[in-house]
């Protein structure tokens, strides 16, 4: 009797394994034939402007969708429950995930985390080193825990600050340039102007330095921050992105070496800029050594990084340049085009403009009515419409079109809404194999019409006032407003709260004192994808990033 009851109780798990291992897999999931065997999907996938791909499969296939890689290997591009999923862990096959099934779903699974894809890390090791982003596992955690401090609520407050000067200093070189042109508008490119204001703003919050990138061009860091990522990552031909998803298969030390000593002109650039970067980092380190040590120091992120290094854990030289490499580049690099993009936008609907401006002079005239010359970040936060535009920015134009990750075990993904296989039979989960290639599209998870609404392919600010966007808490997965542009987890941007303040500084002051229209070539820009997603021109793609827009004084500045 015993015997027979056990026989019972174990068939339903039997079952449930059979029904893992063989009712679902990668084959039935459905995907775009590749173009070639050798290279996949692939030249599709990044030889197109950012996002595109994405957006078509995502169509044609849903949510979760099957793509090859190089010689055939099947990975899986998807959005929304897959990013859910892979961006904050997957999940174990095991017993409590059997008995969760026998039970319809009801209890919780174990989490597990995944992995980078190991390409990835090789090419932020070469260019920033054994930074943060680069570090995975106990590593990983060590070094967040270390930089944690440098980035919570009062110290992203106090950069507000520095945001704010670095923002008048823009506008005063602005309206310099406006004047010597008879008060006339002119046309800028603004990314070259709005990279040096952010890499004045980053350096000072972070290290406590004084670049001065906006008034001298010739700065080093400027120039050679100035379109690395394009020159590097830009328009890759077919063999490149061969070469780079082959990266996996060779020793970490023999592409040290070649990093070291290639003549390809992408390594060179990449040497070069992590050479002016890690001088720069060497001299602030030597200068501020000796405040440290005796206690003083002020409360930018390099400071505060360092008195808890000393306290507790300690970096190694590498790890702390690596670092310092790693908030420059991105604090500038994401930032600084979430604001041009931001700019286009507001560019192409007038209506909005006003409409933003017209916010600015009011929250403007409650400010001096109290006596104050300055927004403060509770102003901000208040400014309902300019926090709209900053998050359908965000959402529309997301800074990283994709997260790369790779099963680190055999993982079940449950899906929110079923998927249609080749067969036509729904599929409810997917059983993903470890080692497993993830692609997890953030753009398309930014555009799904469930999550956003039936016009989520339109930039649309009402959404956060009105719409369906500020009903989605329940759907919470990144940092800030449901969005993934930032990431989610225990990966997720660590600067985020520095990036919305800046984002919101900079836009207030630009379009308190200045018109912005678009251009010919703006009606021609194109979204590329280079690590970040940057503005170029249809048919001057090879010229690199540029947006030029055309810039006036506003009539009530221009009365002033």
């Amino acid at each position: 009797m015993d015997r027979y009851l056990t026989l019972l109780c174990l068939a339903p798990i039997l079952y449930t394994i059979y029904r893992c291992f063989t009712g679902t897999s990668l084959s039935r999931v459905r995907g775009p034939k590749p173009t070639s065997f050798l290279f996949g999907n692939l030249p599709e996938l990044y030889q197109g402007q950012a996002g595109e791909a994405d957006f078509r499969w995502q169509r044609l296939y849903g949510d979760v969708i099957r793509v090859k890689g190089i010689l055939g290997v099947s990975m899986l591009l998807g959005d929304m429950a897959f990013v859910l999923t892979f961006v904050l862990g997957c999940r174990r096959i095991n017993l409590w995930l059997l008995i969760r099934k026998l039970c319809h779903g009801f209890l919780p699974l174990p989490r597990i985390i995944s992995q980078s894809h190991l390409e990835r890390r090789v090419q932020s090791l070469i260019l920033n080193g054994k930074s943060v982003v680069w570090a995975e596992g106990d590593i990983h955690k060590r070094q967040r825990k270390i930089l944690n401090p440098g980035f919570g609520g009062a110290e992203s407050r106090a950069f507000l600050v520095i945001s704010q000067a670095s923002a008048e200093r823009l506008s005063m070189t602005w309206s310099e340039t406006i004047e010597a042109n008879n008060g006339d508008k002119v046309v800028l490119d603004i990314p070259s102007w709005i990279s040096r204001a952010t890499l004045d703003a980053i350096a000072e919050a972070a290290f406590d330095i004084r670049l001065g990138c906006l008034r001298n061009s010739d700065n080093a860091l400027a120039k050679s921050y100035n379109g690395m990522l394009m020159n590097v990552y830009g328009t890759p031909s077919s063999i490149q992105i061969f070469i780079q998803e082959a990266l996996k298969y060779i020793p970490t030390s023999i592409l040290t070496y070649w990093a070291k000593h290639s003549s390809n002109r992408r390594v060179v650039r990449i040497r070069e800029t992590r050479k002016v970067a890690t001088a720069i980092a060497e001299s602030m380190v030597k200068e501020k050594a000796e405040f440290l040590l005796q206690g003083k120091g002020g409360r930018d992120i390099f400071t505060l990084l360092g008195e808890y290094d000393m306290r507790k854990h300690k970096l190694s030289d590498e790890e702390l340049y690596s670092q310092m490499r790693i908030i420059l580049i991105a604090g500038q690099e994401s930032t600084s085009h979430t604001i041009n993009w931001t700019l286009l936008e507001l560019a192409r609907k007038p209506e909005i403009q006003s409409r933003l401006r017209s916010e600015i002079t009011q929250h403007e005239s409650a400010i001096h009515a109290r006596g104050d010359t300055q927004f403060t970040a509770s102003d901000l936060d208040n400014m309902l419409y300019l926090n709209a535009i900053i998050k359908e920015a965000l959402r529309y134009h997301c800074a990283a079109a994709q997260v790369f990750r790779v099963a680190s075990q055999d993982c079940i993904l449950p899906l929110s809404r079923p998927i249609t296989t080749e067969s036509g039979e729904l599929m409810y989960e997917v059983l993903v194999p470890k080692g497993t290639r993830i692609i997890a599209s953030v753009a398309a998870y930014n555009r799904n019409k469930d999550m956003w609404g039936e016009d989520a392919d339109v930039f649309n600010p009402g959404r956060w006032l009105d719409g369906i966007a500020k009903d989605k808490k329940e759907a919470a997965t990144g940092v800030y407003s449901s969005l993934l542009t930032f990431g989610g987890g225990h990966r997720a941007c660590l600067g985020w709260r520095f990036a919305v303040i800046e984002i919101q500084a900079f836009l207030v002051e630009i379009v308190r004192k200045f018109e912005i229209s678009l251009t010919e070539k703006a009606r021609r820009i194109r979204r590329e994808s280079c690590l970040v997603m940057v503005p170029t021109v249809e048919g001057e793609v090879t010229r690199g990033v540029q947006l030029p827009l055309a810039i006036s004084i506003t009539p009530r500045n221009r009365d002033e």
